[in-house]
């Protein structure tokens, strides 16, 4: 139950997390209904929103270097993004992580565990 409540809060991740703030509480309430109780809330939120900056980070630097193979300067630019997001990619991973946490929490206590 709990990879099904971390898969689906990483997905509603993916798609809130350009609300600030909001979009990843939302996320990781939802993650925290599904599985239900606070401490399994707590962590299906926090699994997905750290799942959520640790993929952006990763996944950003390929895209970066992929529109950069595009425009003719693609190692330099995809080398570039990666600098940038690699220095962030711990900020990032904290901010979602933590929120989705505290939305899981909140998830969690709104569904008693069964």
């Amino acid at each position: 139950m709990l990879v099904l409540a971390v898969i689906i809060g990483y997905i509603a991740m993916l798609i809130l997390s350009p609300l600030p703030v909001l979009g990843p509480i939302i996320a990781g309430f939802i993650a925290g209904l599904i599985i239900g109780g606070v401490k399994n809330g707590m962590l299906a939120g926090f699994l997905s929103g750290t799942i959520e900056g640790i993929l952006a980070g990763i996944l950003l630097p390929i895209l970066g270097g992929f529109i950069g193979s595009i425009i003719g300067v693609g190692a330099i630019f995809g080398g570039l993004v990666g600098a940038i997001i690699g220095a962030g990619i711990f900020i990032s991973t904290l901010y979602f992580g933590l929120l989705g946490l505290f939305g899981g929490a909140l998830g969690g206590l709104v569904r008693k565990k069964q």
